[in-house]
C-alpha cells in the first residue's frame, strides 16, 4: 500500500538532503495534504489512541473542580475566560463546564469560553459536544487571537505534539539526528553535522555513550512562553497535562502510536501519531523565567487524588449496578494507577499562576 506522505518525504530528501526530526515531525502531523492531523481521526477506539477525558467524565470534572478553586483563589475576577488548547472532541470541556455551572453557577454565567483548535472538522465535532452551551463558546486558530481578559487555561496533550529536535552522541560529540535515506532508498535515521551548546545537556558530554539521544524542544519553549506572557499580563492559572519527565535527562522518546499500537516512528509517515514525552523541568523553568509562579507539578495520579477523585467517584457510582460500580473502579485506576507505565505515574501536570495564588492540591507556594 503506497504512502504519499512518505514518497512526499522521500522526494524531499532526494532534492535537498537529509531533513532534522523536528521537520519530519512537523510533516506527519500537519503536512497540508497528507498530516496526520488532517486525514485520521486520532481519538476513541475507533481511532489511534484515547485520551483521559475519552476514559471517564471523571477527568474532565477533576479539572473543572480545580478551576473553580483557582477562580474563587484569584478572587472571582468578573469577565473571565475559560479557554483550552487543543479541545479534541470538546469532551474535556463539556464535563469541565457542567462541573462549573454546577458549583460556580456566577462563574458560569460571567464566563466565555474559548477553544483554540485548528481543525474545521474538529471544531464541527466540538460544537456538537458543546451545544448545550451556545452563546458562550468561541473558536480561534491561535491562542494569540483570545481576547484580553483573566485566563483560566486547560490543555490536555498539548505539548507531546509539539515537535521536538533530537541529538545523538557520537565520535565527535552530539549531532542533530536527522531523517535520511538507507541503501535501499527507504527512511532511516543519521547523524547530521549541527552541534548543541553543551550548557543545555544534563552531563558532560564525554561521560556519554554513543548513540545515546538528547532531545531539545525550542518550540514547546516558545509555546510556553507565550502562555506566561498571557497570564503575567492579564492575571490567571494554566493546567497543563501531558505525559512526560519531572527532570530532564537522555533517552530517546520520540513515538508513533497506531490503531493504539506502537509503530515505529519512520514506518507510516501521516498514519500514525507522532509524540514525544515533555520535559516538565525545562516548562517550570520558562514559567518561573518569565515571571510566574509554578504552584506545583505533580504526577497526574497524585493530583487527582489530591483533588478528591476517590470521592467523586463513589458519589458517581453510589446506587449503581455493580457492573457499572466495576466499570468506574477501573476508569479511576485507569487515570490514577501508580506504577510503571500507567497514565497515573507517567502523565504530569503543571499549574502555574499569575499573581501569586496558592492553590490545593499543592500545599505551599512553590518557588
Amino acid at each position: 500500500m503506497t504512502n504519499p506522505l512518505a514518497d512526499k518525504i522521500k522526494a524531499l530528501i532526494r532534492t535537498n538532503g537529509p531533513i532534522s526530526v523536528t521537520d519530519f515531525f512537523s510533516l506527519c502531523l500537519a503536512d497540508p495534504q497528507y498530516g496526520y492531523y488532517r486525514v485520521r481521526e486520532p481519538f476513541g477506539q475507533a481511532g489511534d489512541f484515547t485520551t483521559a477525558p475519552e476514559i471517564s467524565q471523571l477527568f474532565g470534572e477533576m479539572i473543572g473542580i480545580f478551576l473553580v478553586h483557582a477562580w474563587q483563589e484569584h478572587g472571582s475576577p468578573t469577565q473571565p475566560i475559560i479557554a483550552e488548547i487543543g479541545p479534541g472532541r470538546g469532551t474535556m470541556m463539556s464535563d469541565i463546564l457542567r462541573v462549573v455551572r454546577r458549583l460556580a453557577p456566577e462563574l458560569y454565567q460571567a464566563a466565555e469560553v474559548h477553544l483554540v483548535e485548528t481543525s474545521e472538522r474538529l471544531r464541527k465535532v466540538q460544537a456538537e459536544t458543546l451545544a448545550g452551551h451556545e452563546g458562550k463558546t468561541y473558536w480561534h486558530a491561535s491562542f494569540d487571537s483570545l481576547p484580553p481578559g483573566f485566563l483560566l487555561l486547560a490543555a490536555n496533550e498539548l505539548f507531546d505534539a509539539i515537535p521536538i529536535r533530537q541529538f545523538v552522541r557520537t565520535a565527535q560529540g552530539f549531532r542533530e539526528r536527522m531523517v535520511g535515506l538507507d541503501a535501499d532508498g527507504e527512511l532511516a535515521f543519521a547523524a547530521g553535522m549541527a552541534g548543541i551548546d553543551p550548557s543545555l545537556l544534563p552531563t558532560a558530554a564525554q561521560s556519554v555513550a554513543e548513540g545515546t539521544i538528547f532531545e531539545v524542544a525550542p518550540a514547546r519553549d516558545a509555546v510556553m512562553a507565550a502562555l506566561c506572557e498571557r497570564l503575567r499580563a492579564n492575571g490567571g492559572t494554566a493546567i497543563l497535562i501531558d505525559y512526560g519527565h519531572l527532570a530532564t535527562g537522555y533517552g530517546d522518546t520520540l513515538q508513533a502510536v497506531r490503531n493504539h499500537q506502537y509503530d515505529p516512528p519512520l514506518a507510516n509517515p501521516g498514519r500514525a501519531d507522532l509524540t514525544s514525552h515533555v520535559d516538565f523541568e525545562q516548562l517550570a523553568l520558562r514559567a518561573k523565567a518569565e515571571g510566574l509562579q509554578v504552584n506545583g507539578l505533580a504526577h497526574q495520579g497524585d493530583f487527582l487524588v489530591g483533588l478528591g477523585l476517590l470521592d467523586r467517584a463513589a458519589a458517581l457510582g453510589r446506587g449503581k449496578d455493580a457492573a457499572t460500580q466495576e466499570s468506574i473502579r477501573d476508569d479511576v485506576e485507569r487515570l490514577a494507577g501508580a506504577g510503571a507505565g500507567k497514565m497515573g505515574e507517567l502523565f504530569k501536570v503543571l499549574v502555574v499562576s499569575s499573581p501569586e495564588v496558592t492553590l490545593s492540591p499543592f500545599r505551599k507556594k512553590a518557588r
